[in-house]
């Protein structure tokens, strides 16, 4: 899928996402749902058999994609790029036709806090805009997540206001087309 070589750290990374098969990746990405800096906000620390149902669940829900991000081929992040029409989120504020949301999360501890999830979002982000009728990104993080709240103002997002969900309490963020374009249009 996509291929992006970006600077980090002083060295030229290659970003990618593949799709999530559920036989390569079911065991990675129940690991990732138990690391102590994903479980609080995924709340997906559930033993194997539950979470392979869960995957199986996702992976055939037809308004969501899902994916591995990798940096370097090696798979580090998982991701559910949605559309919001279909989704819970379709209630919680003033959506447009076409709006797609994002949830993500860094799972191989060797790559947090080194500058990646960044540019993977905006890779994300970008790949989410190819779709030239969509005019709006949305992310929902937990409100306590401050860093990746960080990550997303700094991508683009823009806070709006705080939302309840079943499992957390949210932060609405929208990220519009044309001020992502600007921000990132010489990068």
């Amino acid at each position: 899928m996509a291929y992006k070589h970006v600077e980090i750290d002083q060295e030229y990374k290659t970003i990618s996402f593949s799709e999530v098969s559920f036989e390569r990746d079911v065991h990675m990405i129940h690991r990732w749902m138990n690391e102590a800096h994903v479980f609080p906000f995924w709340q997906l620390n559930i033993p194997l058999k539950a979470y392979k149902r869960h995957l199986l669940k996702a992976l055939k829900d037809k308004h969501q994609n899902l994916y591995l991000g990798l940096i370097n081929n090696e798979p580090i992040s998982y991701w559910e790029a949605y559309w919001v029409e279909g989704d819970i989120m379709e209630s919680m504020y003033e959506n447009k036709p076409y709006d797609q949301g994002i949830h993500l999360l860094i799972g191989e501890t060797d790559f947090l806090g080194k500058g990646y999830a960044l540019p993977l979002l905006r890779e994300m982000v970008s790949l989410q805009l190819k779709e030239k009728r969509t005019k709006r990104v949305i992310a929902e993080p937990d409100i306590r997540n401050k860093k990746m709240i960080h990550v997303f103002e700094k991508c683009g997002f823009r806070p709006q206001k705080p939302i309840k969900l079943p499992d957390k309490t949210g932060l609405l963020m929208i990220c519009e087309r044309d001020q992502f374009e600007r921000k990132w249009r010489n990068e």
